[in-house]
């Protein structure tokens, strides 16, 4: 079973190989974390590029990162020679950089299991052809489902998956099935000879060591930024986790002012004045 989820081995000099010009790239292993924030910088480069910037400091771009400097020329140490001490760094020149990294210089097509809300919602997310993702096929199971056309795409019958493979040759496949179909559908992938499988169940999917699979939990991100949350109402103290309605009704039947609002107690009723 390989699942890759916020792994710390990160991209390997082996994954590299296929899209990286650069002898010295090949050979290194980036970490998970370095490749997140490589991610990040493409986009901001393209923001700049868009602006007509031609060149960007190490300072300069690290802050629209939201990194630090230290860590940003860290982090551009892994892709070989960059920028000029003192001038820093040609835009075009490192975008281009960053891509053959990432494998995006030659772009990647995407296929989809799963036509619900959520397969729809990314299907119809721009932000995937301009970062050089291009769905190429919608399947589902559902008979009152296939046939329907989303973004563009006829959505065809799952059963037609490893036809489909041969003929639409996709590079990544993205699982958004209900968790019971989740490993059934991964395996179809994986016969049909899929090799990158992107996961939006929870379930933890089996594949074969040569099958790249990452998960995303969306339940567990927004369980961890509740755990934030309640750190940071615990570091302000307990009146901040007291709700404001257990303190208006904590001092009783009355009026309570505030900027030009008041809010009854007793009816609940909100009255601008």
């Amino acid at each position: 079973m390989t699942e890759h989820h916020e792994t710390p081995e990160g991209v390997s000099g082996r994954a590299l190989r296929s899209n990286a010009p650069s002898r010295d790239i090949q050979t290194k292993d980036i970490p998970q974390a370095t490749v997140a924030r490589l991610a990040t910088y493409l986009r901001v480069l393209a923001v700049l590029a868009d602006e007509g910037v031609l060149i960007v400091s190490s300072e300069e771009l690290a802050v629209a990162a939201g990194v630090g400097s230290a860590k940003l020329r860290k982090d551009l140490s892994f892709l070989g020679p960059n920028g000029v001490r003192g001038v820093g760094y040609d835009v075009a020149k490192l975008y281009a950089r960053i891509e053959d990294v990432l494998g995006l210089s030659q772009g990647h097509r995407v296929i989809l299991v799963g036509a619900g809300n959520l397969g729809r919602a990314l299907a119809g997310y721009g932000g995937f052809r301009r970062r050089g993702f291009t769905m190429v096929g919608i399947f589902d199971s559902d008979p009152q489902v296939v046939g329907d056309t989303v973004v563009g795409l006829a959505v065809r019958d799952a059963a037609e998956l490893r036809a489909a493979v041969a003929e639409l040759v996709p590079t990544i496949a993205v699982i958004t099935v209900p968790d019971a179909a989740a490993q059934a559908v991964c395996d179809q992938l994986v016969a049909a000879g899929m090799r990158c499988i992107l996961s939006f169940s929870p379930v933890a999917l089996d594949a074969p060591p040569a099958v790249e699979v990452r998960r995303v939990d969306l339940a567990v991100e927004m369980q961890m930024l509740s755990f934030e949350r309640a750190r940071s109402v615990e570091a302000q103290g307990p009146d901040v986790r007291r709700p404001v309605s257990a303190a208006l009704h904590k001092a009783g039947p009355a009026h309570h002012k505030a900027s030009g609002v008041v809010v009854s107690v007793d009816t609940g009723s909100v009255v601008a004045q």
